[in-house]
């Protein structure tokens, strides 16, 4: 495993948290995006016995987006490499095995709002912010991910603004779980986490897969998606466990195989 400088991590039984820690904002740039590549693309190296993440930034904000100085000598030229480095960190956590629940507090922008809109949840606290601030600082980016949290109109709309939304505004989209008290974010990112954490860890690897791979499908193709990972889900001892433990009322007892 490699050391990482701006990535530090917590383990609590099923439950790993995780925080972004570039001070002073935690403003992405070419080290956060690898460390962020390396940590997510990795995690059964650095998590071996976690099933569930709670993504949160150290200091005043989640993630106040990318370092602006990567945009001033950023042209043409090198604009592919920097932005090819960018979408495999938010791969990385899109992708990543486990389940991953953002807390965000501060404000979330730019890359801050793609990090958390790449992950499977989010649980925000009372006066968080969200925007795409693209179009203030002359790049585009963002939307895309955005429209995992709002209907297109509002995603025109606060990408065409570059303005700063309340989550309260956000939350009856859908895209935020719930808001919270500051002081409790990361309690009750940590108790939804438990939630998902009491099953069986091959169960919700495949169930990620699946969620993510149907997310864009239509109905029949993703729904047979679907039962192909209940095909190999079947060849687990975990799945049968489960069924087993359900009918016999008792918890059930997961290995991982």
């Amino acid at each position: 495993m490699e050391d990482l400088t701006f990535i530090e991590w917590h383990v609590d039984g099923p439950v790993a948290t995780v925080w972004l820690n570039r001070p002073p904002v935690n403003a992405t740039d070419h080290e956060l995006y690898s460390e962020i590549r390396q940590f997510f693309g990795h995690l059964a190296a650095y998590l071996p016995d976690a099933r569930a993440v709670v993504l949160a930034g150290r200091g005043k904000h989640f993630c106040a987006g990318n370092d602006l100085g990567e945009f001033q000598t950023m042209d043409p030229d090198n604009a592919p490499e920097r932005l090819e480095l960018a979408r495999e960190a938010f791969w990385a956590i899109y992708d990543s095995p486990l389940p991953v629940i953002a807390a965000v507090h501060g404000v979330a922008v730019g890359s801050g709002l793609a990090i958390a809109a790449s992950c499977d949840l989010v649980v925000a606290a009372e006066g968080a912010r969200f925007a795409t601030p693209e179009v203030n600082v002359g790049v585009l980016g963002g939307a895309k991910h955005l429209s995992r949290l709002v209907p297109q109109g509002v995603v025109r709309l606060m990408h065409y603004t570059g303005d700063l939304y309340p989550a309260e505004k956000l939350l009856p989209y859908g895209g935020i779980v719930e808001i919270v008290p500051e002081d409790q974010l990361l309690d009750s990112a940590r108790a939804l986490a438990r939630s998902i954490a009491r099953h069986s860890p091959v169960t919700l690897e495949l169930a990620k897969r699946s969620l993510n791979g149907i997310e864009y499908m239509e109905l029949k193709p993703g729904y047979e998606f679907e039962q192909s990972l209940t095909r190999e889900l079947s060849g687990y001892a975990d799945s049968k466990e489960a069924v087993n433990a359900f009918l016999e009322h008792r918890a059930p007892v997961y290995t991982g195989r």
